[in-house]
C-alpha cells in the first residue's frame, strides 16, 4: 500500500522525504568534534564550580560561627546564607565563561539584570521581608528574648528569621509577623531598659486624712519585694471625682513581665490591706437609681 502511494505521488514524496543520510552524519560529526574540543573547558568549568561550592559552604559556616560567638546567631544565619549564595552565583558565572569562552561576563550580567527585574516583580513581598530582616538584625532595635508590642501583638521575641519574626504571646501562642510590617510600623520594646515604671490609682474619700493615707501608701510600696529602691516612689493627688480624690502611685521594677505583674499584684493587695488596718475609707462608685412613678404603678 505504501509502495503504491509512493508510486502514485512521486513528485510530492521527493519534495517531502528528501533525506540525505550523508548530511545527517556530517552534522553529527561536527557536533561530536565540537564537543570533544570543548570537553577540556567543560571539565575545568565543572571542577571550578565544585571548588566554588566547597568554598561557599566553608565561608558560610565561618561567618555563622563568628557571629554566634558574638551573640548574634540569627544575623549570622542570614549573612552566612547570603555570602554562600553570592559566592555560588559568582562561581556559576565563572564556570559558564570557562565552558563557553564566547560568553563574556558582561553578557551574563546583562542577562542577570533582566532576570532580576522579572524575579523582583514576582517575589516582591519575599524580597521586601528578607531585606527588612537584614536591617532588623543589623540595627538590632530588639533582640531575641525582648518583650515587644507590634501591630497589637505583645510577647517575647523567639526568633528573627529571614522572612518573619516569631513572637510568643504571654498566653503561650505563637505569632509570626512579616519583617516588612515590623520595620515599617512602630514597635514598642518593653524590655529596652532594665527598669520600667508602673502606676496604680487609689480612690480616697474626701473625709479621710489625705496626708496619712499618702504616707501609708508610700511606706507600704517601699517595703514590697520587687520594687526598685534606687528610684523614687511617687504618691500624687491626681484627680477629683464625685465621691473620692484619686491618688496616683508610681514605682519602678525590673522590665521583664513576670516581675512587673507580680509586683503590681502585691501593690494592689498590700496597699488595700494597709488602708483597711488604718481604717481609711476607699469608697466604691455610688449609683442612684430613680424609678419612674408610672412604671412602679404597673
Amino acid at each position: 500500500m505504501i509502495l503504491s502511494f509512493l508510486q502514485e505521488n512521486p513528485q510530492d514524496q521527493k519534495g517531502k522525504l528528501d533525506v540525505n543520510p550523508t548530511s545527517i552524519i556530517e552534522k553529527l560529526d561536527t557536533w561530536l568534534d565540537g564537543f570533544i574540543k570543548a570537553l577540556p573547558n567543560i571539565v575545568v568549568g565543572i571542577l571550578v564550580f565544585i571548588a566554588v561550592l566547597f568554598i561557599a559552604r566553608w565561608l558560610g559556616r565561618i561567618i555563622k560561627r563568628l557571629l554566634k560567638k558574638k551573640g548574634r546567631q540569627n544575623f549570622g544565619e542570614i549573612l552566612g546564607s547570603f555570602t554562600k549564595w553570592t559566592v555560588i552565583l559568582v562561581g556559576l558565572m565563572l564556570s559558564l565563561t570557562i565552558i563557553s569562552p564566547n560568553l563574556s561576563p558582561a553578557d551574563l550580567i546583562a542577562g542577570l539584570g533582566v532576570s532580576s527585574v522579572a524575579i523582583g516583580f514576582a517575589f516582591k513581598d519575599i524580597l521586601q521581608n528578607w531585606l527588612a530582616g537584614i536591617l532588623i538584625l543589623t540595627r538590632q532595635p530588639f533582640e531575641v528574648g525582648d518583650q515587644i508590642i507590634v501591630n497589637g501583638f505583645e510577647g517575647s521575641v523567639e526568633e528573627v528569621q529571614t522572612r518573619a519574626t516569631r513572637i510568643r504571646t504571654y498566653d503561650g501562642q505563637i505569632v509570626v509577623i512579616p519583617n516588612s510590617e515590623i520595620y515599617t510600623n512602630a514597635v514598642k520594646v518593653i524590655t529596652a531598659n532594665e527598669l520600667i515604671r508602673s502606676q496604680y490609682d487609689v480612690g480616697l474619700g474626701y473625709d479621710q486624712d489625705r496626708e496619712k493615707a499618702m504616707r501609708i501608701l508610700r511606706e507600704t510600696i517601699e517595703g514590697i519585694e520587687g520594687v526598685d529602691k534606687s528610684k523614687d516612689i511617687d504618691v500624687l493627688p491626681w484627680d477629683q471625682a464625685d465621691n473620692w480624690l484619686t491618688i496616683r502611685v508610681r514605682w519602678w521594677t525590673k522590665s521583664d513581665r513576670p516581675t512587673v505583674v507580680k509586683t503590681f499584684s502585691k501593690v494592689i493587695l498590700e496597699t488595700q490591706n494597709a488602708m483597711d488596718k488604718a481604717n481609711i475609707d476607699l469608697p466604691f462608685p455610688t449609683q442612684v437609681r430613680i424609678h419612674n412613678a408610672h412604671d412602679t404603678r404597673r
